[in-house]
């Protein structure tokens, strides 16, 4: 289960044009670690029978389930053009900062293609980034 929780930081869960989002409370500077995605770590094929989108994949054998509402990762929305990014290092994701970000933004990273593809593409992206398009097409 869990090495540790996370239970403040420079951020807060707050709504997003996709639900849930997490959102910079403080600056946080460009390189800085944010939080740790965390779950059960469950077999990839087994991931895949599973009905959650909680899931992040580690590598071609493990999967980490982060549906825990504790785990405040799970709450980090995708972007198309990303502030934050996330690392894999032995076995754990870590979540960095790609640039600074300010009070009020909202902490994105790119999910992935896999993931964009059978998730997000069918819906219509609504990140920041894909958002503003359309609107500029409207006018």
């Amino acid at each position: 289960m869990p090495r540790r929780t996370v239970s403040s930081g420079p951020f807060r869960v707050g709504r997003s044009r996709t639900g849930l989002g997490l959102f910079a409370t403080e600056p946080i500077k460009k390189g800085t670690f944010i939080l740790e995605y965390w779950g059960k770590r469950i077999p990839s094929k087994k991931a895949d029978e599973l009905d959650t989108k909680y899931l992040f994949e580690i590598n071609s054998r493990w999967t980490i389930d982060g549906s825990n509402r504790k785990n405040i990762a799970r709450y980090i929305n995708h972007s198309c053009r990303p502030n934050a990014e996330a690392h894999i290092v032995k076995g754990i994701i870590k979540i960095r900062a790609l640039k600074t970000i300010k009070p009020g933004d909202e902490i994105a990273y790119n999910y992935g293609r896999g993931y964009f593809d059978t998730f997000i593409k069918p819906l219509g992206c609504k990140c920041l980034a894909c958002g503003g398009k359309k609107r500029r097409k409207r006018s």
